[in-house]
């Protein structure tokens, strides 16, 4: 293969002469085999966009030539658009803070504007990685930026699914309002509920989530782009620093604003923290759901099998028949990876000292895994199993009567002994309450019927209570 002589601090290393990438690139691969996996690609794509921007607000300032300002900007958005990326060898994980992910794409980026010059890749005289494609930049604004900016991106489209799935949950709270379904506490027969209720109650903690998402978004939108390596902005034009993030909001399409403190957001990363934490709280809700989705659909013929998920695919490999619910598994399982992620992400980000954080791959890394994850896992939860869930209210009513939910309604008029004794009765003969109550002679079967109606058992107030006072006041005579 043929190659071309590249130097840096340490010496000479032979590139391969068709390779983009450079000794920068070559070395950190070699040094850091450790995920097996490149940068995300939305941190490609920002990390490019904000190469962009830098080469624009430079050429504006005066800092760079037109015909290399405007190669380093072609290249850098073909490759934001996804060109070259097979020339993005540095593992995800790496040493340096975010140096040889920043390297490797000014490698890049400088190798492809020296096609367009027509000069040959590694005619670093012609156009510089470094003097060139990195004028007035540092890995500590660049690389943080680019994590924001790729978080954003990822971020906006969860808030999307996080409300979708709000909405796919009330669709089902009104289909199956009426539903009565029998209420579980310590995993253990509690009172009634209607299965309407028990959407809406998720409904309502996935609300929660999106308003959290929608909240910390804003965070994102700051940037230390212009600070240069501790913040201070040192080696950096005036004219560039107050151009430059005007120009990455035009590249991004996002809000972008220049921090009040650049030294500050060089040096820590509890953002992207809140961020995590606030994932993981809506991993939290996730894998309720789905565990209760689970729960409920347990059987079919042995267990409460109240709801029947979508059959996806066949359960076993030895046992005929059997359907698993392996949507509310899956989504579970990522639920589980962001609450992991989240503990990295927190570790990293207190791990960093004084004026940077050497930690920030990890933390992109996880970050932008998070993201991608609650984002597919929210997906399919909507499309592969709630859309066409269904309850099976003839199973919910039969384990509502099997129960001992109605002694409950009936104790404000019974009191708890006599109720307790009612259940107790119905347990050891196997028959309902209902039957019992009725025996005994405490009910009509009239007042009965207005005591567990669906309204009147799931509430606030006394199940009856009205239609049974109005049935024993007198008649009124003139």
């Amino acid at each position: 293969m043929k190659s071309r002589t590249e130097y840096d601090l340490l010496g000479g290393r032979e590139v391969p002469t068709e390779a983009y990438y450079g000794i920068h690139a070559l070395r950190a691969a070699e040094n850091f085999p450790l995920l097996g996996r490149p940068l995300h690609p939305a941190l490609l794509t920002a990390l490019a966009q904000v190469k962009a921007a830098c080469a624009r607000a430079n050429l504006r300032a005066g800092r760079l030539p037109e015909d290399k300002a405007h190669a380093i900007i072609q290249a850098a958005e073909e490759i934001a658009a996804g060109a070259l990326r097979d020339q993005f060898i540095v593992d995800a994980l790496q040493g340096g803070a975010g140096t040889s992910a920043n390297m490797n794409m000014n490698e890049v980026i400088a190798n492809r504007a020296l096609e367009l010059l027509g000069a040959a890749k590694g005619d670093y005289q012609v156009l510089d990685p470094l003097d060139d494609v990195n004028r007035e930049q540092s890995t500590n604004d660049v690389f943080p930026t680019a994590v924001r900016v790729a978080a954003l991106r990822l971020l906006l489209p969860l808030i999307e699914t996080v409300a979708a799935l709000q909405g796919a949950l009330q669709e089902k709270e009104q289909q199956y309002a009426a539903t009565l379904a029998l209420g579980r506490t310590e995993m253990q027969d509690a009172v009634p509920i209607t299965a309407g209720q028990r959407f809406a109650a998720w409904a309502q903690a996935v609300q929660r989530d999106w308003w959290r998402l929608h909240v910390v978004e804003e965070k994102l939108r700051q940037v230390n782009l212009g600070g240069t390596a501790v913040g201070t902005g040192l080696n950096a034009d005036r004219k560039y620093i107050y151009m430059v993030v005007d120009y990455l909001r035009q590249a991004t399409g996002l809000n972008l604003a220049r921090a009040e403190n650049l030294i500050d957001l060089t040096q820590n990363a509890d953002v992207f923290v809140e961020v995590s934490g606030l994932l993981k709280t809506a991993a939290v809700t996730l894998a309720k759901i789905a565990g209760d989705l689970r729960l409920l659909s347990a059987g079919p013929r042995g267990g409460i099998a109240e709801i029947q998920l979508p059959e996806r695919q066949a359960g076993s490999s030895i046992m005929p028949g059997k359907v698993n619910p392996v949507i509310p598994e899956a989504v579970t399982q990522a639920a589980y990876q962001v609450m992991a992620n989240d503990q990295a992400i927190t570790l990293a980000a207190h791990a960093g000292q004084l004026e940077l954080n050497a930690f920030l791959p990890l933390i992109a890394h996880n970050l932008l895994e998070s993201l991608d994850l609650l984002n597919g896992a929210v997906s399919i939860l909507i499309e592969h199993c709630l859309r066409d869930l269904t309850v099976d209210e003839t199973r919910a009513r039969e384990w509502l009567d099997r129960s001992f939910a109605l002694a409950t309604a009936v104790t404000p008029y019974l009191g708890y002994h006599a109720a307790s004794e009612v259940a107790r009765d119905a347990c050891e003969r196997g028959v309902t309450v209902r039957e019992v109550l009725l025996e005994r002679g405490f009910f009509t079967i009239e007042e009965l019927g207005a005591i567990t109606s669906a309204y009147e058992l799931t509430t606030p107030g006394i199940a009856g209570e009205k239609s049974i006072r109005r049935q024993a006041e007198p008649e009124q005579t003139e």
